[in-house]
């Protein structure tokens, strides 16, 4: 079993930036691809991120490219988010996730085999 949890989630006004990060515990060695997620109230859980194993690649979602930027360290099992340029539509719990498997879409929410249980991020406008 993986165990993933976030921390840097917060309150900022839009415009300003924040940092979430990510680390993993456990079956450590069967993590493959991490990624972060979101979900606003009311809505799907939607892709935002995903880097690979050896942080070669990344995949960013439209709505963050040349916003936020992932990076990968601790022995590959941890991922940082930063974001920059905050806008009020940001705002969601920003999940972790992680799958053993990284041969397969990046952005699809049942390809991920780990979750996190999530962190809130709130921009004010």
């Amino acid at each position: 079993q993986v165990y993933l949890e976030e921390s840097g989630g917060g309150s900022v006004q839009a415009g300003e930036s924040l940092a979430l990060s990510c680390a993993a515990s456990g079956s450590t060695f069967a993590v493959s691809g991490m990624a972060w997620f979101r979900q606003a109230p009311g809505k799907e859980r939607e892709f935002v991120v995903h880097i690979s194993k050896d942080g070669s690649s990344k995949t960013y979602a439209d709505a963050v490219t040349g916003r936020f930027r992932i990076s990968r360290d601790g022995g590959k099992t941890a991922v940082h988010l930063q974001m920059n340029s905050l806008k009020p539509e940001d705002s969601a719990v920003y999940y972790c996730a992680a799958r053993y498997s990284d041969n397969s879409p990046v952005t699809s929410v049942v390809k991920y085999d780990w979750w996190g249980r999530g962190t809130q991020v709130t921009v004010s406008s």
